[in-house]
């Protein structure tokens, strides 16, 4: 019986790939330490006696969660405007992509038939593509900070943050989504015919639907989390409200509203879900 012998071979001749990994594995930790050291990152401070004591009291404030009825009132108020926040912005996204994807992809160019794009066009694709890429350049956030101080406090300058940045997320992506696609179907629709729309909603978009919809419900999602995010620069919602109670210390009503923060992710997943199941 073997099974009780202790094997004395190197690992390198157990596995041939060992020494690979090894040396990459070495020159990974090689690269992340001195990244480390300069961001100062020192997760055992959390567990140093001086630090122990208010971690485990502030931890302890957010027991129980504030289930009173005026704040769970406020709560739903809040959120409610947090989903529109997020869902204006989506939509105004979807005006910004929608056209920038149809007028950029290449799948989609008449001129391109030929084998070559005209010189026209090729411009109008590389100038729509370079706005789409300044737009996710600069964060919801930086376009939040913004927009507060051109129309003031509240959901509006939430809403064109958003959709400033996903509109260009959503028109980059759309088009990588459409341009790996298949496109016999769209390219025989072209040539006999049929118009840039036409050629989109019959060629490439049945084939992509589910794909493209699962990206949008995605970014809603994120966008959800973004407009949180935002409350706390002025942009209203759930965010602004969690930021008062921050300032309070009140931990309590800040539970509360990360459950609901974790139920409304949730609630965009199975969304997501159900639709992928619906279109696929």
């Amino acid at each position: 019986m073997s099974s009780g012998v202790v094997s004395t071979v190197s690992p390198a001749w157990r596995d041939p790939a060992w020494n690979g990994r090894l040396t990459w594995f070495l020159l990974g930790l090689l690269l992340l330490w001195p990244l480390l050291t300069l961001t100062e990152f020192r997760p055992w401070v959390l567990f140093a006696e001086g630090s122990r004591e208010p971690t485990l009291r502030f931890l302890s404030a957010f027991i129980p969660p504030e289930m009173g009825l005026d704040f769970l009132w406020l709560v739903a108020r809040e959120t409610w405007r947090t989903v529109a926040i997020a869902t204006a912005g989506i939509a105004l996204a979807l005006v910004i992509a929608l056209p920038a994807t149809l007028l950029s992809t290449r799948v989609l160019s008449l001129s391109a038939l030929s084998g070559r794009m005209s010189p026209l066009g090729f411009a109008l694709r590389q100038v729509l593509r370079f706005v789409l890429i300044a737009l996710r350049s600069i964060p919801e956030l930086i376009w939040a900070l913004i927009f507060v101080r051109v129309v003031g406090l509240g959901p509006t300058a939430g809403v064109l943050a958003i959709a400033l940045t996903y509109g260009g997320m959503l028109g980059k992506v759309y088009g990588e989504i459409l341009e790996s696609g298949e496109a016999q179907a769209t390219t025989t629709l072209l040539q006999n015919g049929s118009g840039r729309l036409q050629a989109f909603f019959y060629g490439l978009l049945p084939q992509n639907a589910a794909e493209l919809t699962s990206y949008t419900v995605y970014r809603w999602e994120c966008a959800i989390r973004s407009s949180v995010v935002l409350g706390f620069v002025g942009a209203g919602g759930l965010g602004q409200l969690m930021d008062n109670s921050m300032k309070m210390f009140a931990g309590g009503e800040v539970a509360t509203m990360l459950l609901v923060f974790i139920a409304l992710v949730a609630l965009a997943d199975r969304t997501s879900a159900w639709l992928r199941k619906v279109l696929g």
